[in-house]
């Protein structure tokens, strides 16, 4: 029984998957809709093979029609825009601090950027939540 499993699995090829391409090209910080991408019949190291993963994303980067597309390439939308004023939130062993701060970079949920405080003018780095919320980390 041993055998025969050991030269099924030997037989067996290499499974392979789409890879999701770019059926035009997508400016950076355009939210990728299911007509922005195709699938290509090859497998490409490095590139998404569900288009689910990433229909509704945000490009980071210009994607070139018929190039693969990178998970690395794609996010969550920005909900916090450069220089936009933001709650800036710091929370550690009971102590909360909350204050405005100044966005400097956009940002979706879970991205980390520089955050000025806008009383002490000191930068630091929050990573943004879902609700748009900056929260310092260390």
């Amino acid at each position: 029984m041993i055998r025969l499993a050991l030269a099924f699995s030997l037989l067996a090829g290499p499974a392979f998957a789409d890879t999701v391409v770019a059926a035009r090209t997508i400016p950076a910080q355009t939210t990728i809709m299911p007509e922005d991408i195709l699938l290509n019949g090859r497998d490409i190291p490095g590139g998404v093979t569900n288009p689910e993963d990433i229909i509704g994303m945000e490009s980071r980067v210009a994607l070139f029609a018929g190039r693969p597309i990178r998970a690395a390439d794609v996010g969550f939308p920005a909900v916090v825009e450069r220089n936009q004023i933001v709650q800036l939130l710091y929370a550690q062993n009971g102590l909360m601090i909350a204050t405005e701060g100044r966005a400097l970079g956009r940002a979706g949920p879970g991205d980390r950027i520089r955050v000025m405080n806008i009383s002490s003018r000191s930068t630091v780095t929050a990573q943004i939540g879902a609700d748009g919320i900056a929260y310092v980390t260390r």
